[in-house]
């Protein structure tokens, strides 16, 4: 594994330019999510799995997902193998707030490093089963969980749609000076909805999506507890001239 300092003071921190994560070796990590769990049962007839035992929500989102882009054509560019779903846990209890984030692992057009005032940065590279992570998928919980149908199925629609249409670790840019959300976060999200209703209207599997039909305390009751993968922030590295990396975005052993 190939690491880099960062200079604190007059101290050296030593960083992995690489984190990797095997199932068979080092797994990714999870958590369970912690919350206020009230007396309310999820219907029978919404199917999410085996009942007590815990439900991963790192695994049904990217199943979610991975069908989301098999079966929607603007989203067909995304590839859940190259992503990692994850969860930060919420601070407090209230339903408004952080939803989730797209985090990219590459700068502007897929780069993988960058100069900042005459340094060059690289992006920590993310590796599961060998294969490079492009987009790390973050969400609030259990805030998501709390609210409505419609609104988890357009967060998770906004998110995707952030990623770049060339799924090059680079989100989607769009003209002018809000390049990320464009001008309107309304029209933005009114955008979204369509998408999520078109994708819905078109036989969309609700063994796939009934998840998100339940709160976070029906999900507790039905299986004990919630659980998802965790992983650190990526962190951007600058590179000394000892440790000079190339540019081209090829990995470095």
């Amino acid at each position: 594994m190939s690491t880099a300092q960062r200079v604190v003071g007059a101290h050296y921190r030593v960083l992995p330019f690489e984190l990797s994560w095997s199932s068979a070796t080092t797994p990714l990590p999870q958590r369970q999510v912690r919350g206020h769990v009230r007396s309310l049962e999820a219907p029978p007839w919404v199917d999410t799995g085996a009942p007590g035992k815990p439900f991963h929500f790192s695994e049904y989102v990217r199943r979610l997902c991975a069908d989301i882009a098999a079966n929607y054509r603007p989203l067909a560019h995304i590839d859940v193998s190259r992503m990692i779903f994850t969860f930060t846990q919420a601070r407090n209890f209230r339903v408004h707030g952080l939803q989730a984030k797209v985090t990219p692992l590459r700068f502007h057009h897929g780069r993988l490093t960058r100069l900042y005032r005459g340094v060059p940065y690289q992006v920590q590279q993310f590796f599961h089963e060998r294969r490079e992570i492009l987009y790390v998928v973050t969400f609030c919980l259990p805030r998501f969980f709390n609210r409505d149908f419609v609104d988890k199925f357009v967060t998770i629609f906004h998110e995707l749609f952030h990623i770049s249409p060339a799924f090059d670790g680079d989100l989607r840019r769009h003209q002018g000076r809000y390049c990320v959300h464009t001008a309107s976060q309304k029209h933005y999200d009114e955008e979204m909805a369509l998408m999520a209703r078109e994708y819905l209207q078109n036989g969309a599997d609700p063994r796939l999506h009934g998840f998100l039909r339940l709160n976070f305390s029906q999900l507790c009751n039905r299986h004990g507890s919630v659980i998802g993968h965790v992983v650190p922030r990526p962190k951007l590295i600058p590179i000394r001239t000892a440790l000079h990396r190339a540019t081209d975005g090829s990995r470095t052993s």
